[in-house]
């Protein structure tokens, strides 16, 4: 597995082997001592989800204020566009962004601590995203950070208006929203 530090060098970029041939293709997709090794960190995953989702649909940016996620995530059908906005105020890079391409054809996979509002928007006609998390959803703990805050400056690669949940519409600024210590 291939680890690389993203401009966040919190936001791990991960590649598996993958090996293929005119049969298809084999990788592991999780190992947690190649984890462990790629990026330092030892990680209980204690939960695995996997969404759906048409295209210019816009999840997030989603976040626990309380018992705070760190999430392995990646795409096995389709593209997204991957983004992690940093919300630690004692960290030299809050309040910054980081965006990755996510695909089933490059097979990259990120790495976002706790501490962090996550997003993505499906680029693709479809997408479908696995994500494993470090702590157990509290939907009473969890805070949507707005997509288009100016002061973050996200720059979505979409032309238009996103699909959106209720709650993502609804979501807070930077400046309004709960932040971690």
């Amino acid at each position: 597995m291939k680890a690389t530090l993203s401009v966040i060098p919190d936001v791990v970029i991960l590649e598996p082997r993958v090996f293929g041939d005119d049969r298809g293709f084999f990788f592991e997709s999780f190992n947690a001592r190649a984890f462990e090794q790629a990026t330092g960190l030892k990680r209980e995953f204690v939960q695995d989800n996997h969404s759906k989702s048409g295209q210019y649909v816009l999840r997030g940016l989603h976040y626990q204020i309380q018992n705070p996620q760190g999430k392995l995530v990646r795409v096995v059908q389709g593209e997204v566009f991957d983004v992690a906005v940093d919300l630690r105020r004692s960290s030299k890079t809050f309040g910054q962004w980081v965006g990755v391409h996510l695909s089933a054809e490059n097979k990259k996979q990120l790495w976002l601590p706790e501490g962090f509002a996550h997003g993505f928007v499906v680029l693709s006609e479809t997408a479908e995203f696995l994500y494993k998390t470090t702590e157990y959803y509290a939907p009473e703990y969890e805070r949507s950070l707005l997509w288009n805050d100016p002061v973050l400056g996200i720059a979505w690669p979409i032309e238009g208006e996103p699909k959106l949940a209720a709650k993502d519409a609804a979501a807070r600024p930077l400046s309004e929203a709960e932040t971690f210590a």
